[in-house]
């Protein structure tokens, strides 16, 4: 049991860090399509090889700590940061299971969690912590703000998260994210029962992972580069894998919780066998998270970054006040399916 989840844990991050690298590279060729340009095409065929050249240029490059850090705090918030991305990757099914001769095989890392949800909202919630420590600890005005708007941003849209989040438990009547998966088995997925839901979780995603146009954290023009403003170095690289990380994570929560997690339309009435079965889901998966990827770039190079008081208000005057409506109108939907 003990091999089985060390061997799930050592894919996963192989799989994920790699997907981190080539998520970087996917992002610079998309920016370059969005505005008719060149993207990387010098380093390996295709510029396949330039996520290996970046790291060994943040390898290279001299570790600063500024003589105001509180140097501590300093090193250790990048590594809260990267540590709550992957942990939250534990609780995800990527697959139903996979079937060897007599052995059956969870697609999880932690199978038997009844609990996921709420372990998802906790381990999500802690990743502030990182962000808020780096900006306090370096010493600088710049990371100050950057720490102190991610930390309000955070409250702010881990309500609507929540909201969006908790139709999806009416609707399957469990926390586990297994049973949210089966629950739209029959092909009726969450984000046509919930589409409001669905809204509020994915533009809220946006928020809670930092991406353009809820970056305020950072927002280079007002703030140099934020809370990562005195990071260099693999401290730097490591922030920067820990939010293409957590867009990895976010688009996979999302594939659970609305898009029928591993479930392919129509594919059961291909008659394969139950491990092409399995693999068709994990293919299905990865191709929901993919698209829910190439979503998180095309956003960011195509919408201006907010004010940080149309932030503000767009969650407290308009995603919270919809996500209450949309509560009422799930409730209304459940007791008309019950009855």
């Amino acid at each position: 049991m003990v091999i089985e989840a060390l061997i799930k844990i050592a894919i996963v991050l192989l799989v994920v860090l790699t997907a981190v690298s080539y998520t970087v590279l996917l992002e610079r060729w998309v920016s370059a399509w969005v505005q008719d340009r060149i993207g990387p095409n010098r380093v390996g065929p295709l510029g396949l090889l330039q996520p290996l050249a970046d790291v060994l240029k943040l390898l290279l490059k001299e570790d600063i700590e500024p003589m105001m850090a509180q140097k501590w705090f300093h090193w250790v918030a990048p590594v809260i940061s990267i540590s709550v991305a992957f942990s939250v990757l534990a609780i995800i099914p990527f697959g139903h299971s996979l079937t060897i001769g007599s052995t059956i095989i969870p697609l999880t890392i932690a199978p038997n969690i009844n609990i996921g949800v709420l372990m998802l909202v906790a381990l999500t919630s802690v990743g502030v912590y990182g962000i808020t420590l780096a900006g306090w600890s370096s010493g600088s005005k710049y990371s100050l703000l950057g720490g102190i708007r991610s930390s309000a941003q955070m409250i702010s849209y881990e309500l609507t998260l929540g909201l969006g989040l908790l139709s999806v438990v009416m609707l399957s009547g469990s926390l586990d994210l297994n049973a949210i998966i089966n629950s739209q088995s029959a092909g009726l997925w969450n984000i046509i029962r919930a589409p409001i839901g669905f809204l509020l979780f994915f533009v809220s995603s946006f928020a809670e992972t930092n991406r353009q146009p809820f970056d305020l954290p950072e927002a280079e023009p007002e703030l140099v580069g934020g809370y990562h403003t005195e990071y260099s170095s693999m401290k730097f690289a490591l922030f920067f894998l820990a939010e293409y990380a957590n867009m990895i994570t976010a688009s996979s929560v999302i594939t659970v919780l609305f898009l029928g997690g591993w479930h392919v339309p129509f594919a059961d009435q291909l008659g394969l066998p139950a491990l092409a079965m399995s693999i068709v889901g994990i293919l299905g998966f990865v191709l929901k998270v993919l698209g829910l990827l190439f979503i998180f770039i095309w956003v960011r190079w195509s919408i201006p970054r907010f004010r940080y008081d149309q932030l503000m208000n767009l969650g407290w005057k308009v995603l919270l006040p919809l996500g209450i409506v949309n509560i009422i109108l799930t409730a209304l939907e459940k007791i008309y399916l019950v009855n």
